[in-house]
């Protein structure tokens, strides 16, 4: 028994390392000209196990927000930024493991409140909330926390649909990173900003 739980540990973080990153030339295709216009045109896609996981396009430059005095907010960015757009070619997940159905999806900035419903989440408090693409139609808005989280409600999960952001790791940017036993970590420059998102992995707890 044990012989075989080491087995099955092993082919498990065997397969968080078997993600790989890959450039995208172009553009993100058939998005609105409004979102068009402010983001980058190249990409990023990550390749696992099972062929292509998720396709993400960062906007030119993120507007700087302030800089929080709290230790656990990371990022100076302000509520509801828009940070890019992901893609899932095929069913996706989210780090607390809902599944997200294939399709294009924004991503924008959220430091979760300090309250009982989201404490011991993740030792940062910074995260990308996604919404699908058909449901958030101006790149320019910065919804509040209340109505960021209903907004991504419309993935169709019960919580909102969410990715850790956290501070990059090392310098070298674009690259793929593992971080802990099972996390893939994104690490990119988006004009100025240093940024990490972990693409693969769920949250513990």
């Amino acid at each position: 028994m044990n012989k075989y739980l080491l087995l099955l540990f092993c082919a498990f973080t065997a397969s968080a390392q078997d993600y790989k990153l890959e450039p995208i030339a172009g553009a993100a295709p058939e998005v609105p000209s409004a979102y068009a216009s402010v983001l980058d045109t190249k990409g990023y896609r990550i390749v696992g196990p099972s062929g292509p996981w998720c396709e993400i396009w960062f906007r030119k430059s993120i507007p700087a927000g302030p800089k929080s005095t709290d230790s656990a907010i990371t990022l100076p960015i302000r509520q509801g930024t828009l940070l890019g757009i992901l893609r899932f070619p095929a069913k996706g997940a989210d780090r607390r493991d809902q599944t997200l159905k294939a399709g294009v999806y924004t991503l924008r900035y959220s430091d979760y409140p300090v309250d009982g419903a989201h404490q011991s989440v993740a030792p940062q408090r910074d995260f990308a909330l996604l919404t699908p693409l058909a449901n958030d139609a101006d790149p320019g808005a910065t919804p509040d926390f209340d109505k960021l989280v209903e907004q991504s409600k419309t993935s169709g999960t019960p919580h909102p649909a969410v990715l850790s952001l956290e501070p990059p790791s090392g310098s070298t940017f674009p690259a793929l990173t593992k971080e802990g036993d099972h996390d893939v970590v994104l690490n990119v420059k988006v004009g100025d900003l240093p940024l990490a998102v972990i693409v693969v992995g769920r949250a513990e707890g």
